[in-house]
């Protein structure tokens, strides 16, 4: 379980972080609902489907369990307020809340100031995932087409992959587990992605 704020009537909302895999379409039905009618339902759809996946990614990112849950918190609630902000034309609904929360997070650790070296390079030298890597990571894509593409990967791209997006590991420790340097998994995790998008508009 995992509670967080409801920002229009200050109580904690409890739900649970858990859900099904829900289309694109189902997300930005919710958001809309959200943005134009406060649906309190709709927005407890997005927590639920968003939260686990943003706790992993700022788990990924070096931040503690506690501090992860909150910054998703402070993600989500941004969510609700600027929901009205959203324009599909711009980005997909995953896309927009991936960007708000690493907002989030990059603020968080100004704010706290502790911005020592390893979280330095977090904020501002992590190489961002393009636009497919965060549909790939916050949507939860596990279809099909994406086993089919993850297992047409070279090995040492497809472990990479599996370690870093199905087993949570951030990716120092894939580094250490595979003995190879840091660098090295990111530009392995790079190309791989890169050949997801592909298969994925070759498919679509």
């Amino acid at each position: 379980m995992l509670g967080v704020l409801d920002a229009t009537g200050g109580r904690a909302m409890t739900v649970r972080a858990t859900i099904g895999s829900p289309t694109a379409a189902d997300l930005a039905e919710w958001l809309y609902a959200v943005a134009k009618h406060s649906d309190r339902e709709a927005f407890v759809r997005l927590f639920e489907y968003f939260s686990p996946r943003l706790i992993a990614f700022f788990a990924r990112a070096g931040l503690p369990r506690e501090a992860a849950e909150e910054v998703t918190q402070e993600a989500m609630i941004a969510v609700w307020t600027k929901a009205s902000l959203y324009d599909p034309a711009n980005a997909g609904v995953a896309t927009w809340i991936y960007t708000i929360a690493r907002n989030a997070r990059i603020d968080r650790l100004r704010r706290e100031g502790r911005r020592t070296r390893v979280e330095t390079e977090a904020v501002d030298d992590e190489e961002p995932l393009d636009a497919s890597g965060e549909d790939f990571l916050l949507a939860g894509e596990r279809d099909e087409r994406i086993r089919l593409a993850v297992e047409a990967l070279p090995p040492d791209q497809a472990a990479v992959v599996r370690m870093s997006f199905f087993a949570d590991k951030p990716h120092s420790e894939i580094a250490r587990d595979l003995g190879v340097p840091l660098g090295t998994v990111k530009s392995r995790l790079r190309l791989a992605m890169a050949k997801i998008r592909t298969a994925w508009e070759g498919e679509s």
